[in-house]
């Protein structure tokens, strides 16, 4: 019988490897997109942007004397500041690196460079977002009703009943609309609560009031006046809730227009967006390539009476 070559006598055979480079799960960025007042007519470059809110003179619905003169009223103005600040991050790539992987290094680090760049401005945005002062806890009605975060417990979970509230909240300050909705930013976790309580039949699909291209990524329908966008970016304090039971408590956002400000600078190659900036190679073997992001601005709650916030629960959360 022939001697037969195997494997393992040479080393012919090698592990093949894939050369398309993945990347970690990534969530949509949204927060950012909600800052719909911008300047639009900005004096000069400055360390802040300030816009100046113009308060409505009282209602006058009482007649007026013929022979006595009106009183002048004095009118009234509140100012909105964004202060802007610098952001951004940086990563090397060696000599040794570029010239021995099988994988492109420059599209890689770029690729990470834009995406870094992208949710840091969102995360920005959504801090500033998240700590608007209307806040309310749990649902109206409901047991056991917490009073602030830290007696949030798991039965606190997002239920109509506080959609509803938001609504009335919102309608009630004259808050404009986005269309002919307002805004409801969940967690998959409350969304799942939420749904669970009001039933499928209780939302309105998407394509049932809008036209596709007007349908924002992770919209999930419409319900009791809102435009509900579920994503696990939305807040959450990890272990905020009671004590006894180390709850992770969410921040729902209900939301029109006006609610979120942004002020950037145009000065020296800097804009709307962040900038990709190409380092100086300063070793003495040109070995080390840097390349970063760059961005010089800020936001700042626009109307307080333009954002609600509801901290609650959930039953599918880590409680």
């Amino acid at each position: 019988m022939p001697v037969m070559t195997r494997t393992a006598d040479v080393t012919w055979d090698q592990a093949a490897y894939e050369i398309l480079a993945y990347f970690a799960l990534r969530p949509e960025n949204y927060f950012d997109g909600f800052a719909d007042v911008r300047p639009t007519n900005q004096s000069m470059p400055g360390s802040s942007v300030i816009w100046n809110i113009t308060s409505d003179m009282s209602v006058a619905s009482s007649t007026i004397n013929e022979s006595v003169d009106i009183t002048a009223v004095a009118l009234a103005d509140a100012q909105v500041t964004v202060t802007l600040g610098e952001y951004g991050n940086v990563t090397y790539s060696s000599a040794l690196l570029r010239g021995t992987s099988y994988l492109p290094v420059d599209m890689i680090v770029a690729n990470e460079i834009g995406y870094n760049a992208g949710v840091s401005l969102d995360t920005v945005a959504r801090q500033t977002l998240q700590n608007g002062t209307n806040v309310r806890y749990g649902a109206p009605g409901q047991a056991n009703t917490a009073t602030s975060r830290a007696t949030v417990i798991p039965t606190n979970t997002l239920a109509a009943a506080s959609c509803r509230r938001a609504l009335a909240d919102l309608e009630g300050g004259n808050v404009p609309r986005v269309g002919n909705y307002y805004v409801a930013v969940i967690h998959p976790d409350n969304k799942y609560d939420l749904r669970a309580e009001t039933g499928a039949a209780a939302w309105r699909d998407p394509h049932t009031y809008s036209q596709p291209a007007e349908i924002w990524n992770g919209e999930i329908g419409e319900f009791e006046g809102f435009r509900f966008i579920s994503s696990p970016r939305a807040p959450l304090f990890a272990d905020a809730g009671s004590s006894t039971t180390l709850t992770d408590v969410y921040g729902c956002l209900f939301f029109g227009r006006q609610a979120l400000a942004k002020a950037y600078s145009t000065q020296d190659g800097n804009g709307e967006m962040p900038r990709v900036v190409l380092g100086p190679v300063t070793d003495g073997l040109r070995r080390f390539v840097p390349m970063g992001w760059y961005w010089l601005g800020g936001y700042a709650i626009f109307r307080q009476a333009c954002i609600r916030r509801v901290e609650v629960a959930s039953s599918i959360g880590s409680n």
